[in-house]
């Protein structure tokens, strides 16, 4: 009988490392599908929750809170282009000409979209969306379209974004995670208790699973 485990996975929709770290733990749980049966729930976490509504240049902004330099930063992406491809997760707009964007209307959205129960269909539109198709999603126009192509209706869905509903639902989930100690995504918190951190590969978290399955 397939152990079931909840699992939490705390993100931000413009942070690579999660989509890196979103898809190892899929083909993890593809692997392990004999063993464990996997409720998955996506929490919200902000890399930038006071940035302007314009957004910001991403290589200033990453010069600017890291202190890397161009060439760094060039390096890193290509780092991270390569293991999202090995992966199947292609990133064209993962590139110096793009910007970095405020989300807090974009986990409201998967807020509403998790009672709709098509949450981890949007949360993949919206990775989908900024890394291989450069769209900004702190534009609720676009935001609007993503719920649609998730499967949400569509007026629904602007009805959401526009009343400012489920913002305090939002902020009071991050101060949640926050004060359990989460301040990197991605992170991955199974059944209240196991931490798994960071953009792993398949096999850690397949071994991690295995291991808190056998344990339980």
């Amino acid at each position: 009988m397939a152990r079931r485990m909840k699992i939490d996975f705390v993100s931000d929709v413009v942070c690579p490392w999660c989509v890196i770290g979103l898809r190892g733990l899929e083909q993890a749980l593809e692997r392990t599908g004999d063993a464990i049966e996997a409720d998955v729930h996506f929490q919200p976490f902000e890399l930038n929750p006071d940035m302007a509504p314009e957004g910001e240049d991403v290589v200033a902004h990453i010069r600017r809170k890291y202190g890397s330099t161009p060439e760094q930063a060039a390096a890193n992406r290509e780092m991270i282009r390569e293991r999202a491809a090995g992966l199947g997760f292609t990133m064209p707009g993962l590139n110096e000409d793009r910007r970095i964007y405020n989300t807090f209307d974009a986990h409201r959205l998967l807020h509403w979209a998790e009672l709709e129960g098509r949450q981890s269909a949007l949360k993949h539109a919206l990775f989908r969306a900024y890394f291989s198709e450069g769209r900004d999603p702190s534009d609720r126009d676009v935001l609007v379209a993503l719920a649609a192509e998730a499967g949400l209706d569509r007026e629904a869905a602007r009805d959401v974004l526009e009343s400012g509903r489920y913002a305090q639902e939002v902020r009071d989930a991050e101060q949640l995670w926050q004060s359990r100690g989460i301040h990197a995504v991605p992170a991955v918190i199974i059944d209240d208790k196991y931490l798994i951190q960071g953009g792993q590969p398949p096999e850690a978290f397949e071994q991690a699973l295995r291991q808190i399955a056998a344990a339980a």
